[in-house]
């Protein structure tokens, strides 16, 4: 069903109209639709208004944010994905694309999106002074630079990573060139983003990496960091720590997240000591983290749970005794910094920008190389038996959290990236504020 339109709230005198895309928005299916959420309503705040075109699943906004929905096949919804669309459901040629694409083991949504998004625009040119566009890259974004309207681009990080961490895990040949079908669509962003004017993204890390992978001028390129909601993911008092728990959160099932390390590491803890793991997240059936938790027997210890609210997400964070971040690459990584904010002391690996978000390790959390189960033995039973080093690094994980990482911050720097593209200003390198 299409939920109906929502107008946004009207600028502040000396305020931007910012038209805010994303291909799909569910901030329960990763980090775009949180930062969605979050970074539009911080953008309301300061004055501007705010209207976001998103395609199913539909993304949960705040008051005074504006909302118009783009309708797509969702060929991938759950229960059913790469489901098979009724005759009547074909409206246009970017349906048409979209189901193409499903139908070659591509994914289409991005570049049907974006054939979607120009349409609606170009009816309204006159609405908005800023189009971002989060993360989609199709083919259509182009032809809004190419239309003259002013465009900042968030990429995270590039998805040549996770391309190359899938490939890296695909067990079989078939899976080899089923991975390399479905991330067909890299070759369109790659050619998208090098010729867009200006790329917002969330770590110096991952600034290097686009770089370097996806071809795009540093000078075009300006660090914003994400942020959390500090007032949501906090200590709660009357929350109780559970001995022995262990808590990671993976939006995904893939590779790259690296919870498959984390389980064999688990399987070597449980041998000297009482724990147990919750798994924020949908594992998929038979699917490696699956077969892994049969083959190792941890089913017994492993609680996996998914569709909570953000603050019994919190809560959850402030039963464990430790937080673990196993991923093998983060362009960034919200889980680090909702454990950090709610006072959870945090092992996390070394992959991608996870020390730039972490901090010094032994001083803000404990870093350790990915992909080595042993060094997560080690980690986290470290903190396991020093009560007063969990609780050391608990505390000035919050206290960075709280100087760098608040969607305060990510506004107001997003906001000054607004300032230089529609004063015709070179980006900066970094807008970080302290």
């Amino acid at each position: 069903m299409v939920p109906e339109a929502i107008p946004a709230r009207a600028a502040e005198p000396g305020k931007y109209r910012v038209a805010f895309l994303v291909y799909r928005g569910n901030p329960r299916c990763g980090g775009q639709g949180v930062y969605t959420r979050h970074l539009t309503r911080e953008l309301v705040a300061l004055g501007h208004s705010v209207e976001v075109f998103a395609g199913p699943p539909w993304p949960e906004l705040d008051e005074g944010v504006g909302f118009t929905p783009v309708p797509g096949l969702d060929l991938y919804r759950d229960p059913d994905p790469f489901r098979m669309p009724a005759p009547r459901e074909f409206t246009s040629l970017a349906d048409v694309t979209e189901f193409a694409v499903m139908m070659s083991a591509g994914f289409g949504e991005p570049l049907a999106f974006s054939q979607r998004i120009v349409k609606l625009l170009d009816a309204r040119r006159g609405d908005f002074d800023i189009v971002h566009d989060d993360q989609c890259l199709g083919t259509g974004i182009l032809t809004l630079h190419r239309r003259g309207w002013p465009l900042l681009e968030t990429l995270h990080h590039p998805i040549t990573v996770d391309r190359s961490i899938a490939l890296d895990h695909a067990e079989t040949f078939w899976k080899r060139v089923g991975t390399r079908r479905w991330f067909g669509f890299l070759r369109m962003q790659v050619r998208v983003v090098k010729r867009l004017p200006a790329v917002l993204t969330v770590s110096h890390n991952s600034k290097a990496d686009i770089h370097a992978q996806m071809g795009v001028a540093l000078d075009r390129l300006t660090v914003v960091p994400v942020g959390v909601d500090h007032e949501v993911f906090r200590p709660y008092e009357d929350v109780v720590k559970k001995n022995g728990r262990l808590m990671v959160t993976s939006s995904s099932d893939v590779p790259m997240k690296g919870l498959v390390p984390l389980l064999e590491a688990i399987a070597k803890l449980r041998v000297e000591r009482d724990i147990d793991l919750v798994v924020i997240g949908q594992p998929r059936p038979e699917g490696r983290v699956a077969r892994t938790l049969d083959r190792l027997g941890l089913n017994d210890i492993v609680t996996t749970i998914s569709g909570v609210s953000d603050e019994a997400l919190a809560r959850l964070y402030g039963e464990a005794e430790v937080a673990i971040v196993p991923s093998l690459y983060e362009g960034f990584s919200l889980p680090a910094i909702e454990a950090m904010s709610c006072g959870v002391p945090v092992v996390a690996t070394t992959g991608g920008a996870l020390p730039e978000v972490v901090g010094t390790s032994g001083e803000t959390g404990l870093l350790v190389e990915p992909n080595n189960p042993e060094a997560l033995v080690e980690a986290i039973g470290l903190l396991l038996d020093d009560a007063e080093l969990r609780a050391r690094l608990g505390a000035a994980g919050r206290e960075r959290v709280m100087e760098r990482f608040t969607w305060q911050v990510t506004a107001r720097g997003t906001a000054a990236c607004y300032d230089a593209i529609l004063s015709g200003q070179p980006l900066p390198d970094s807008v970080i504020f302290n």
